[in-house]
């Protein structure tokens, strides 16, 4: 790769077509004349900046805009399959895979269940996922560049080691990242799953615009993601939100004699009793979530849950203090704001907390949607990064 020098014509050069470029990404297609407009560049230089970009293969004519007297404008667009990412989430029993581009659009979630774990290997996971994910788009792998995992583990970015990892039996604690660009010819992010999850809630959940919240993941495990301003934190070895091995206070004693963690208390086995006294049934926590969406005793459920969650919410106000608290997961997100209500009322009842608790907002998978946010921005880094290279 080229450098260039603050001042010299190639440093110009490369900094108005990155200008262009963040425009086309901006605000859409644009004429050679609106591209000149919003950067204050005149027309000629406009004009040589469309040529470099299209000749590059950056952008391509996606159309005319008509201007009244005389020929109708061309309009330019970047090209959505210069470079592709694929966002996976990876859980015990089923890989949900996307394709991603720099502009956004939602392309086609393939979900590939995953039979038999005795041959399996992150390789092979990842490459299959990202067959399917190409196939369902009608892409081409050969434009997929980098690959976004969410995975049921804490992952440490120091060491590339993972922990935690009982879910995705074949694949390597230690050097996963590193084996997988070399077998895949990728760039690889792997991060943790409810990391991913907060990652949405605050692009378009329920931690859009607060200066900081948590997120409690209320799955067949228990997790924790901390946003504070818009970063998460992930721990001096990523295994910062790990709340299901937190010991249970002595006041549980009278909910759960049994527990002895949090796990204990509100995961996924907890989840499936309580429901199953109230005549709803599922083999795991996703199940009854999903028995749970129209069920007449969804209240019940929810109000039995309620003062088990607080008890998990509570240590976390004390520490960490966020402007929200959001309960997600499954089951989060099948109580929803009703859910987050009685958890508040129970922390009210005898806390001096008054906290705001909301249920996810994020629509669809919100692993899967954490991390097509994460690589919307890495595909178009990859992008200006191929602007050093034009002549």
């Amino acid at each position: 790769m080229s450098t260039t020098v603050p001042g010299t014509p190639s440093w110009l050069r490369e900094t108005n077509d990155r200008t262009a470029l963040s425009l086309l990404l901006e605000h859409g297609p644009l004429t050679r004349n609106g591209i000149g407009k919003l950067s204050r560049l005149s027309k000629p230089t406009a004009s040589q900046i469309v040529s470099r970009l299209e000749t590059a293969g950056l952008i391509q004519v996606v159309g005319e805009i008509s201007g009244g007297r005389g020929p109708n404008a061309v309009s330019y667009g970047v090209r959505p399959d210069r470079v592709l990412g694929v966002a996976v989430n990876i859980s015990e029993s089923m890989i949900r895979s996307t394709i991603v581009d720099a502009h956004g659009i939602e392309h086609p979630v393939v979900e590939t269940p995953i039979v038999g774990t005795d041959v399996r290997s992150a390789v092979a996971d990842l490459r299959g996922a990202i067959d399917c994910a190409t196939l369902a788009s009608a892409t081409s792998a050969t434009t997929v560049h980098l690959v976004c995992i969410g995975v049921q583990g804490s992952v440490n970015p120091r060491t590339d080691e993972l922990s935690f990892i009982d879910t995705l039996p074949g694949w390597p604690r230690t050097g996963v990242r590193q084996q997988l660009e070399v077998h895949l010819g990728r760039t690889v992010h792997i991060e943790n799953d409810v990391n991913l999850a907060a990652i949405a809630e605050r692009s378009e959940g329920a931690g859009t615009g607060a200066s900081s919240f948590a997120l409690l993941w209320m799955d067949d495990g228990l997790g924790l993601a901390v946003d504070l301003d818009g970063t998460v934190h992930r721990g001096s070895a990523g295994g910062a939100g790990e709340i299901g091995y937190l010991p249970v206070p002595r006041s549980a004693i009278g909910i759960d004699p049994e527990a002895t963690d949090l796990q204990d208390l509100i995961g996924g086995p907890a989840i499936i009793r309580i429901a199953r006294r109230h005549g709803v049934e599922g083999a795991d926590a996703r199940s009854v979530a999903l028995a749970l969406t129209d069920h007449p005793n969804r209240h019940a459920v929810f109000a039995e849950m309620a003062p088990r969650i607080a008890l998990g919410v509570v240590p976390v106000l004390a520490i960490l203090d966020p402007e929200v608290m959001v309960i997600g997961g499954p089951i989060g997100i099948a109580g929803g704001d009703q859910l987050a209500a009685l958890v508040r009322e129970e922390i009210e009842r005898d806390q001096p907390w008054r906290p705001r608790i909301r249920g996810s907002a994020v629509v669809g998978d919100p692993v899967l949607r954490g991390a097509r946010h994460t690589l919307v921005a890495q595909v178009r880094e990859r992008l200006f990064t191929e602007l050093v290279t034009l002549p």
